[in-house]
């Protein structure tokens, strides 16, 4: 298949898949022409690329992610799921401060002995 088609497939624009050719995510192999063909094995390696892209990995982490070595693959994401674990424990420190604030019997929060414990981060 070709780009457009492959994109197509893929829901993104040609120049998405041309990126992710250029930084190394993506692997296409040429024909006689130079134009790239999208055979299965290299459509199923775009789809990878794009769920990872979808769950939060930068193309270069999607690139260090698919390399050859499982360990160091395998090191990426897990690196990846520590900083979302993060992410979800900030996340959920500021639904609980909003949530405190919106009922706060304060008027003004700087008022507030538990909003300024949240800001503070004590």
């Amino acid at each position: 298949m070709t780009i457009g088609q492959a994109a197509a497939e893929l829901g993104v624009e040609a120049h998405v898949l041309r990126h992710w050719e250029d930084v190394g995510a993506l692997v296409v192999q040429r024909d006689g022409n130079g134009y790239r063909v999208y055979d299965d094995r290299a459509l199923e390696r775009a789809r990878t690329v794009l769920r990872l892209r979808r769950v939060g990995l930068s193309l270069s982490e999607v690139t260090a992610a698919m390399a050859p070595s499982k360990s160091a693959a395998q090191d990426v994401v897990r690196a990846k799921i520590a900083a979302l674990e993060a992410e979800v424990v900030h996340r959920q420190r500021a639904i609980t401060f909003l949530r405190h604030a919106v009922e706060c019997r304060h008027r003004y929060l700087d008022d507030c002995p538990d909003c300024v414990t949240f800001v503070r981060g004590t």
